[in-house]
C-alpha cells in the first residue's frame, strides 16, 4: 500500500510542474488572480498529499477530503483557463484527465481503513 501512496504523491507532483508552465502564459493582467490560486492550489495539493501519506485513520481521511476539494477548485480554474481561451482545448483535456487519474486513485485510497 506504501507503493500506491507514493505513486499519488508522484502523480500531483507531476501535475505540480505540468501547470507552472501553463500559468506562466497567462496574461499579465490575469496572472495575479488566476495564476496565483492555480499555485496556491497546486501547492496545496501536493503539500496535503505528503501530509496524508504519513497519517493514519480520521487525520487521514480529513486530509482526503482536503484533497479532494483542491482537486475540485483545480479542475474548475484549469476549465476557466480554457474557457478564456488562455489554454487550448488540447492543454484542457490533458490536464483534466491526469486530474481524474488523480481523483481514482484518491478514491481508492480513500477506501483503505
Amino acid at each position: 500500500m506504501m507503493c500506491e501512496k507514493l505513486l499519488i504523491f508522484q502523480k500531483t507532483y507531476d501535475q505540480a510542474l505540468w501547470f507552472y508552465p501553463l500559468v506562466n502564459r497567462i496574461p499579465k493582467s490575469h496572472r495575479m488572480v488566476l495564476g496565483k490560486a492555480i499555485e496556491e492550489r497546486v501547492i496545496a495539493l501536493v503539500i496535503t498529499v505528503s501530509k496524508a501519506n504519513s497519517l493514519k485513520g480520521l487525520e487521514r481521511q480529513k486530509l482526503q477530503q482536503l484533497i479532494s476539494n483542491d482537486l475540485d477548485t483545480l479542475r474548475i480554474l484549469l476549465r476557466l483557463t480554457k474557457d478564456l481561451k488562455f489554454k487550448s482545448i488540447k492543454q484542457y483535456a490533458f490536464g483534466a484527465e491526469k486530474m481524474n487519474e488523480i481523483a481514482r486513485m484518491l478514491r481508492a485510497w480513500m477506501k483503505v481503513v
